[in-house]
């Protein structure tokens, strides 16, 4: 008696279709947002998701510095970085780089959910985050994405 074959399905990177969502900051709280984008980035709600395939999608984050903190992260939550050069390190507040850079906010934070390497700067491409209401990515007619609380 022969067992049957069960063939498990994996996604090759030329079968992933591709879709372009829009989010709204306005009032969303940083991580719950950057949490949600990374699975879409990702595509872990696709059920095609392969974990070492690119499958997610397009995500274009408008309204970036509006975006909430919750507790007192905007005065105590510190950003380091480093220049390069010894002694190079500059450090910011959440507020401060909300008020300059807020995309800076948005990617930081989606970047880190991401898987670390050469997969994860590959998935951190298909994030757009722009910091007012409008953007150049209207002619990919992006759906809209609604980011849970």
């Amino acid at each position: 008696m022969t067992t049957p074959v069960r063939l498990t399905r994996s996604t090759r990177p030329q079968d992933v279709e591709r879709v372009w969502f829009v989010v709204d900051a306005k009032g969303k709280i940083l991580g719950r947002l950057a949490s949600q984008v990374a699975q879409v980035l990702r595509g872990k709600h696709k059920p095609t998701f392969t974990p070492h395939v690119d499958g997610g999608d397009f995500v274009v984050v408008v309204n970036a510095g509006q975006v909430e903190l919750t507790g007192r992260k905007r005065e105590n939550k510190v950003y380091y970085r480093h220049t390069g050069y010894p002694g190079g390190i500059r450090s910011i507040t959440a507020g401060r780089l909300l008020e300059t850079r807020p995309e800076r906010a948005i990617e930081q934070a989606v970047r880190g959910m991401l898987p670390k390497g050469r997969l994860g700067r590959r998935m951190l491409r298909k994030l757009k985050v722009y910091a007012r209401a409008e953007h150049p990515h209207a002619a990919q007619k992006p759906e809209r994405l609604e980011i849970r609380a």
